[in-house]
Parts: structure tokens; sequence; C-alpha cells
């Protein structure tokens, strides 16, 4: 992964990425008034004229002190506190750069000279590229935690204080499901250090304080509100971004974000920017998920998460409705992985998980964070929907290991080619036939959708010809028929929407459709 700009999923974003770059050019630096080493700046003398009494020093406030009653509060006390801590971090690595030119075009007088002093044309040499980013210090001991885009394949970490003091860094862990990263500097004497803040506190309107390195420019601070909290941005299902609108750019990743009394709330990670340039939409990764991941990687050196082999869907409205709830909440189960913790246990696709150890579960999200949080090997109670009666289910956790996923169990069942039409969909039998038209695995056993009206709601949910409807209403289907008697049945229950289990290219996944007329 580069130190560059990174696209993440929903938004023409980047990742906050450290400045890739051998030289950093800033244009503009004429304006920066600049000493000698060992020089002061000089100053004319006045008249001397009678001073007041200094003022007393009192000590640092736990929040921003006012100016004068009535003004806008400074955030100079707060900065001057939390500052020392705040680190720039330039990583080494080596990349392999390819020449955008033939030497063949160069000039004969030339190309002995480019041959001789390591051109080698298409082929490309490895070269050394250096990449800047920030990062903060936990205690005293020196952990330092950044963002792991920041550090990621590199050879060298330095992290260089604002005091002007280097140190080479050893990485413990990275975390690249939550992009944190943790580092440990040796010092001989304790290191200026801050606190996690409690991000579970924070509200929509809150300051916030940003200080890092953006383009190089150690210790810039900035400050703004949270614009929202919560945000889904598409980056992996363990981590709901704070969004701030402090002014944050490439360089500012692995820098904390303050509140008001100078605690940690979150980690800068990533921005949106048609541009490349801050617009005043940051993302924050909130102080209690890198609290988590940062005591597994000082503990163990990476971390682990829980695994309950299903694969689950946020139950929509139109779901909950479809099972005669309208208020329900919840992660309904779409495939459950043969020989799995969950399949073990006997839960089976289309239990709607409530709850896990007597906490509601809101959501596909919720529930995959809650699993992860469950070590290895600990027993977990699941309270799920079945068929309208709630049931407890005991889990045993397994182990998540990388790439794992889920996958629905095979039938052997065949049935004689049968076609129909149901909800706004042409229906036909899974058989070798239809298989073969329609580029079927041979573990896929239901129902094949031939055709789509594309005024259904069916059409609108995104179903295509050759998706495969395995259940309706969470009862099996096997020929066009058993989808019609199901659509019946929820009919003469004065149903609207009908839950359906679909499999296609995107996997399997749970559709309530609407019934209509």
């Amino acid at each position: 992964m580069k130190k560059t700009d990174q696209v993440f999923q929903g938004f023409r974003g980047r990742l906050l990425a450290s400045v890739a770059a051998g030289v950093l050019v800033v244009g503009g630096l004429g304006a920066f008034a600049m000493t000698q080493p060992g020089q002061k700046p000089q100053q004319q003398h006045a008249p001397q004229k009678p001073q007041p009494a200094p003022l007393a020093v009192a000590p640092h406030p736990t929040t921003p002190r006012m100016i004068e009653s009535g003004a806008p509060f400074s955030f100079a006390d707060l900065v001057e506190r939390v500052s020392p801590a705040v680190v720039t971090i330039t990583v080494e690595e080596q990349v392999k750069q390819t020449a955008d030119f033939d030497p063949d075009q160069i000039p004969e007088p030339f190309r002995d000279f480019f041959n001789q002093f390591g051109g080698q044309g298409r082929q490309g040499v490895p070269r050394k590229a250096i990449a800047m980013g920030s990062g903060f210090v936990i205690n005293k001991d020196g952990y330092i935690v950044t963002n792991n885009h920041v550090v990621q394949g590199g050879k060298k970490i330095t992290v260089k204080f604002p005091d002007g003091r280097e140190f080479t860094a050893k990485l413990i862990g990275t975390d690249a499901a939550t992009d944190v990263a943790l580092l440990k500097v040796k010092s001989d004497k304790p290191l200026p250090s801050v606190e996690f803040g409690d991000d579970r506190q924070v509200r929509v309107g809150d300051w916030v304080v940003a200080v890092g390195n953006p383009f190089g420019l150690s210790n810039t601070v900035t400050a703004g509100i949270v614009s929202s909290i919560g945000r889904d941005v598409g980056n992996g299902p363990y981590t709901d971004f704070i969004q701030i609108d402090a002014p944050i750019n490439r360089g500012n990743s692995g820098g904390p974000t303050f509140n008001i009394q100078g605690k940690v709330i979150g980690m800068n990670s990533m921005i949106f920017s048609p541009s490349g340039g801050s617009v005043g939409i940051g993302f924050a990764i909130p102080a209690s998920t890198i609290h988590d991941v940062v005591a597994q990687l000082q503990a163990h050196g990476h971390v682990a998460r829980g695994y309950l082999g299903v694969e689950i869907q946020s139950v929509t409205p139109e779901m909950a409705a479809s099972l005669g709830s309208k208020n329900m909440k919840g992660a309904i189960v779409a495939s459950v992985s043969p020989g799995g913790p969950a399949a073990q246990a006997g839960m089976v696709a289309g239990d709607i998980v409530l709850a896990v150890n007597g906490k509601p579960v809101e959501d596909s999200r919720d529930l995959t964070r809650r699993v992860a949080a469950l070590p290895a090997g600990s027993k977990a109670a699941f309270t799920v929907v079945r068929d309208g009666n709630n049931k407890t289910l005991t889990v045993k956790i397994g182990a998540k290991k990388d790439q794992q996923v889920a996958s629905a169990s095979p039938h052997s069942n065949s049935h004689p080619a049968e076609t129909a039409q149901a909800m706004g969909l042409g229906l036909a039998a899974v058989t070798p036939e239809t298989r073969r038209a329609f580029n079927l695995g041979g573990n896929v056993n239901g129902v094949v959708i031939t055709k789509v009206d594309p005024n259904s709601d069916a059409a609108d949910k995104g179903l295509e010809p050759g998706d495969v409807l395995v259940s309706i209403a969470n009862h099996p289907v096997r020929s066009p028929q058993d989808v019609k008697a199901s659509v019946a049945a929820a009919q003469a229950a004065h149903r609207d929407t009908v839950l359906v289990l679909v499999t296609g290219q995107g996997g399997q996944r749970f559709v309530a459709i609407k019934l209509g007329a």
C-alpha cells in the first residue's frame, strides 16, 4: 500500500496517507522569517518605562482558559500541555522504480552516461522512499500509537519529538482491520504522554482539537467540532468513525484528536476530499477502539477476534414487517458455515439474533463487533427468533482466521423441470439444464430466476436472472410451486412483504419483497 492517497469505498476520499516523497517542497516559505542557528532575533530598544508587576503563573487548568468574561476561550493551555507528546513519524521503505521512458530513445552521446550511473530502463531499480505521518505517546515508557497505513511496509521507523529528540522505533504490532499500529521507543528519561478519553460521551457539536504533521509541518494545531458520530465509511465492520471538521490533511494520519479536557477521543485516519486537501470532512478512529486494539498488540503483538461462522444482514423495517413485527432490531443469519461454532450450537439460516449475553443487538455491524470482542474458546448466549419463538443458543466462540468465510450447505435433492411466475419473477426449478443455462454451481439448489419484471419490487431490490431463491418466509423451496404456495400463505396472513433468501454472484442474502395486489 502506498503512503499516498487511498480511496475508501463509497467516497472519492483519500486516506490521510503520509507524504511520500524524498524531498518536501512547500510554496510560499519566503513568508516565514528565520534566524541562523544560535542567532537571536534582533530587537529594537525603546525608552524604559515603568513596568507592571509580573502576573503569577497559574497551573495549567483542566479546560481552556477564558480570555475575559463573555469572550471566546483559548486552546493555548490545552495545546501547550498535549503537544510535547505528539510526534512526527518518518518511515523509510524500499520501492521499485520503473522508468516511464525508453532508454533507447536517449541520444547516443548520453546513453553510456545513463547506463553507467544506474539507469535500468524499464526493468526498474529499488530506491529508498520516505513517508511521513503523525503519532502520539500513550505512556511514559515510550509506547506510541499511529495508523497502520503510516508504517506499513516500512524498513526503518524514526520518531521525532517537538523538542528535537529522535528515536528509532520498534514496531510492536499492527491491526489492518482497524488501521491501528503500536510502536515502542527507548528513552533514558520518562517521555511526555497523553491519556485516552471516553469517546462514548462525545456529542455532535463538541469542540475538538487536532495536532499533527500535515505536509511535514510538525505540531500543527487545528480546531473544530464533532460533525457526526458512528460513521460507517465502508472501511470494515470494526470501526464507527467520529466525523470532525477540524482541518486535517496528508501527514495528519495517526495524529490525535483531543476533547476540551485534553484527552484523546480519536485518531485521525481519513478525509473525504475531491481535491486531496481538507474540505472540513475528516474521520477519526474512536479512542475506545484504539484502546482495545492497543491492549492486545501490547500483550500479544497481534489482535485475536472471535469467530461465529455465519453470514449476517441487518434486519430492515421491511424484513421485520414480513415477520410480523414493526420494531424488531437485530441481525438475520443468511448462511451458516458447516462445522463452524454457530452450526455446532444449532444456529440455522433465518435465525434472527436479538441479543448476545443478554445485551440487545442493534444490527449486523453491532453483532460483528460484539462477536469479534469475545475471546476464542469462551461461551456466549445468543438469543434468536426462529419461527416466531425465542430460543437461547450457547455458542463456543472460535478464533477468526484471515479470509474465513461462510458458505451454505449443499443439498442433493433434484426435481423435474417446472416453470411459473410470482412476485414479478419468472421461475424454474434448478436442474442440470438450468445449471448449464445460468452457469450455476453444483451445490446450488432451489428455484432459479429466469426473468425479472423491470417494474417489480424484486427488480428494485436488485434480483437478476440467474439468482436462485433458496427459501421463502424461512421455508426452503425446491420448485416454482413451492414459491407460489409460500407467497399465497403470506397473502392469506395479510402480509405486505415476504422474506426471500437469495443466492447470487454477491453471495447469499435476505431480501424483503413487496407482494403487491
